[in-house]
């Protein structure tokens, strides 16, 4: 499920429709708001089965003039350190300067027939801005399958601050809309703070 919009009020709308403790999540993202104008946000549950559990997720991205913020609430079982179920809430806030990415990768039936504005079937959206960082190192080699000199590693370094997947069959063709409409919001807003030097 995925809500998106532009107002203050329809955000706290947005998060009371998911259902998904919205008191909590609602006084987390609005302290990280302030009183700043909402320019875009989503909100978006995930449901995911761990062996004989099953655990939610809440994302809420909120867009303002001048920030990105990003909040995760999560619900855990009662265990070892806690003899009651309990939920965690963080929310993070970015200057649009920082953000160093924005990527939207779509999945799409039948390619050969695609016809421009055709919802895809998935979208991940992937957004960094330097806070995580992921290496992937392997060991490097030459062409010579008989060589054994060592040739050290090589590898490529991704940033993966935050990856939110929003399918039509789990989330619904609104969800898949809302996310590439956030995402469109997002890139314009990292291209006007590039531009102006905001």
């Amino acid at each position: 499920m995925a809500k998106t919009g532009t107002t203050t009020q329809g955000l706290r709308a947005a998060i009371e429709r998911s259902g998904y403790y919205p008191a909590l999540v609602a006084e987390a993202v609005e302290a990280a708001v302030g009183g700043e104008p909402v320019a875009s946000y989503l909100v978006h549950q995930e449901t995911t089965f761990d062996s004989n559990e099953v655990r939610r997720h809440a994302t809420v991205l909120v867009l303002t003039e001048h920030r990105f913020i990003v909040s995760h609430t999560d619900e855990q079982a009662a265990d070892t350190s806690s003899p009651t179920p309990y939920a965690t809430t963080s929310t993070e806030s970015v200057k649009l300067d920082r953000i160093s990415s924005v990527v939207v990768s779509r999945v799409v039936a039948n390619p050969e027939k695609y016809v421009p504005g055709t919802l895809p079937l998935e979208v991940v959206l992937t957004i960094g801005w330097g806070a995580v960082s992921r290496i992937d190192l392997e060991p490097a080699a030459c062409g010579d399958a008989n060589c054994e000199a060592d040739h050290g590693y090589t590898g490529s370094s991704t940033a993966d601050d935050l990856s939110l997947r929003v399918s039509e069959a789990g989330d619904g063709p609104d969800a898949v809309r809302q996310t590439l409409a956030f995402a469109q919001s997002l890139s314009e807003a990292t291209a006007a703070t590039a531009a102006t030097g905001r």
